[in-house]
């Protein structure tokens, strides 16, 4: 199967649970990819929806920040 077609399969499975009802789609956190500005460290922040900047504590350093 090529990723075209597994894409329209996907999409026409989506659009049936949709007319069925039995899915329910909802928004969750968002997953932000920041970089540590003191040790250069990467950290996986989750913040809440609609919110942009996240105050966070470096993983390896220790060092408090906030996300850009």
């Amino acid at each position: 199967m090529s990723k075209q077609a597994m894409r329209e399969e996907a999409e026409r499975l989506i659009r049936e649970m949709m007319e069925r009802k039995t899915i329910v789609v909802k928004q969750g956190n968002t997953r932000i990819e920041a970089v540590c500005g003191k040790c250069g460290a990467p950290n996986r922040i989750s913040a809440e929806k609609g919110v942009s900047r996240v105050k966070f504590v470096c993983k390896q350093c220790g060092h408090r920040q906030e996300t850009l």
